[in-house]
């Protein structure tokens, strides 16, 4: 479906791909995974065609329709609804087509595959996609003018999902949605039927949806099979044994060079050492296995404070008199760990900011210890750090009078060491601003720390050093994300904000996503009313149709991969015998025959493979 060809890109003077190849099957669901950094995002827009290659191509089967969130958010007077049902272009285009038309059969014709692109049922669908990703009836009405950028982000990702593209590229869908629609959008591209490509740094989304892992390194590209937690497995298995090969040819280096330095100039020996001289030199190092830089945190420890912290009495807080949250009743003890759950919009931040003290309860009452000490963490302090600043400076500012040693001491605990902390923030990428936010929060070590959605921008290693970090902390942690691995890792308490209030959840991470997506919004329900019963029948029979004559080609894909992965296995425990010490002599010879056959099977069953998946595509295509 999709194939990478030495795809090179340089910007700024930088390497940013170099020669990266790959093939990506056809339906297969890719998750692009590597360091903040290392050139994902512009892959993406290599392949959206968004950006030139220096070299390379990019070659995608003739007429595939290609789905990519551009960065620009759509603006304007229309409504989500109506953005949404435009991305439909071929829609768009028939429904104007019947509006010109005048002649009877013309009419007919454009009815008839009107019928059989569903777009009778487009609305409910529509309907149905916006309110997956967080819209309600009353939302999807609004001007897109009306909506903050990351609704409108939102919208954009709606539409894209909606038009359902035979290549969908997503680039850190989950950035703008809260847990709910998070949830929503795994299920969504767990059954999408297309070829889908999605960078992310979130384990729960890679595991539970992709199939390959697509690894970007050094410019380079390693397609994985599997998800998320088996290509760490494989990886780290992978380095494992090169580091053991390498050290073994070190070994031998070094005893073949003691016997040259030591024989070399003796008359009796000289052919012997000239013999060891050059068989040195036709050695090939092995490069070690590169550790990347650890990311760390270390949040300071507070002061102990007897318990409660803080304590909640039927208080209630909103904006402007008009509350938001009600009835609320709340104890937070030291050793708490806490995850807030719910909608955005139903008051998440609104009590994080009360907590916090930047928002004073407007009934009843929130008292904690006159000690108490909180750091709240929150995406706009990001946006505000000042660009042409360092960290040095910006924490500096935060801690008036401290010793400049006290400054950089701080800072180095978030990973801010040396020449980093005097790099300006504007050339810092946003999991360094991220972590820059975090170590401003936490400078004078308070009692409490809260995190409303902390892991945006930061990549799958800093996710899990923010984790370890917090559970290191010997403080209170309030933490509001949508990342689901971070959540089952940290908390120990739900607590739902729901229905103008706030309680205690009884049930598990895993309780609550049943629960979410079992119950489907109002949206939903009135999607499934709208779609007519013929339509719905005839796309039934249409898809047993397809089924019953693509059969015999399904077939032959599911036999050619698994003579695929029957020979791939082979070649590994071949190429696994070879690292083996004990293969030498005629043994070596007799796998690295063996292993040259089955790299010339696997080749030859990669290409039956290619040919029974462009087959059926062709077909699939063809009846849709």
């Amino acid at each position: 479906m999709l194939t990478m060809r030495d795809v090179t890109v340089r910007l700024g003077g930088h390497l940013v791909l170099d020669h990266a190849t790959a093939a990506v099957p056809a339906r297969a669901r890719i998750g692009l995974v590597g360091r903040n950094g290392s050139g994902k995002s512009t892959l993406l827009k290599v392949i959206a065609g968004t950006l030139q290659a220096d070299a390379g191509a990019i070659e995608v089967p003739r007429q595939s329709r290609l789905g990519y969130v551009a960065q620009d958010a759509p603006s304007g007077s229309a409504t989500p609804f109506e953005t949404v049902l435009a991305a439909d272009t071929e829609r768009t285009r028939l429904l104007a087509a019947v509006e010109a038309a005048r002649d009877g059969e013309d009419i007919g014709e454009l009815h008839e595959r009107l019928a059989t692109i569903g777009a009778f049922a487009a609305p409910a669908r529509a309907a149905r996609v916006l309110a997956g990703v967080g819209f309600d009836a009353a939302m999807q009405q609004r001007p897109l003018d009306s909506l903050s950028g990351g609704w409108r982000t939102r919208v954009a990702l709606a539409s894209v999902l909606f038009a359902e593209p035979d290549l969908l590229l997503l680039d850190e869908p989950s950035n703008h949605l809260d847990l709910e629609a998070t949830l929503w959008l795994e299920a969504y591209l767990a059954k999408y039927r297309g070829t889908l490509v999605l960078v992310s740094h979130e384990r729960d989304l890679l595991n539970n949806v992709v199939d390959h892992i697509l690894h970007l390194e050094g410019g380079k590209l390693t397609l994985y099979a599997g998800a998320y937690d088996e290509f760490a497995r494989q990886r780290s298995e992978r380095a494992a044994e090169s580091e053991a090969q390498r050290a073994r040819q070190d070994d031998k280096r070094k005893r073949l060079q003691a016997f040259v330095d030591r024989w070399r100039y003796k008359a009796h020996s000289a052919a012997q050492a000239q013999s060891r001289l050059k068989a040195l030199a036709r050695l090939q190092p092995i490069a070690s296995a590169v550790e990347e830089q650890e990311v760390e945190f270390a949040f300071p420890s507070p002061d102990a404070l007897r318990p409660p912290l803080l304590t909640v009495e039927n208080a209630a807080v909103g904006y402007d008199g008009t509350p938001v949250l009600t009835r609320i009743n709340l104890r937070i003890d030291p050793d708490d760990r806490i995850a807030l759950l719910g909608r955005n919009g139903n008051g998440k931040t609104t009590l994080a900011r009360l907590l916090c003290g930047e928002l004073p309860a407007m009934a009843g009452a929130a008292n904690g210890s006159t000690k108490l000490k909180v750091g709240y963490f929150s995406q706009y302090q990001v946006d505000e750090l000042v660009h042409a600043d360092t960290p040095v400076q910006h924490m500096a500012r935060a801690l008036p009078g401290a010793l400049p040693v006290v400054v950089r001491a701080h800072l180095g605990r978030f990973g801010f060491s040396g020449e980093k902390a005097d790099v300006a923030v504007r050339h810092l990428s946003g999991g360094e601003r991220a972590r820059l936010a975090l170590a401003l929060i936490t400078r004078d070590a308070p009692h409490m720390i809260i995190l409303d959605e902390p892991t945006n921008h930061l990549d799958v290693e800093a996710r899990d050093a923010l984790v370890a970090a917090l559970n290191e902390y010997a403080g209170a942690v309030l933490v509001v994300s949508h990342d689901r691995h971070l959540l089952q890792l940290v908390a120990d308490r739900l607590m739902l904000v729901a229905d103008g209030t706030v309680k205690e959840y009884a049930g598990s991470l895993a309780d609550y996503r049943t629960l979410i997506l079992s119950q489907p919004d109002d949206e939903e329900e009135d999607a499934a009313k709208a779609a007519p019963r013929g339509t719905r029948k005839d796309e039934r029979r249409a898809a047993a149709d397809l089924r019953e004559r693509t059969k015999t080609l399904r077939q032959a894909v599911k036999a050619a991969e698994a003579e695929l992965a029957k020979l791939t296995r082979q070649r590994m425990e071949i190429e696994s015998a070879l690292n083996d010490p004990k293969a030498q002599g005629p043994k070596r010879g007799e796998l690295m025959k063996s292993h040259g056959a089955l790299s010339r099977q696997v080749a030859a069953a990669e290409e039956r493979w290619m040919d029974a998946s462009l087959a059926l595509e062709q077909a699939e295509t063809a009846a849709n």
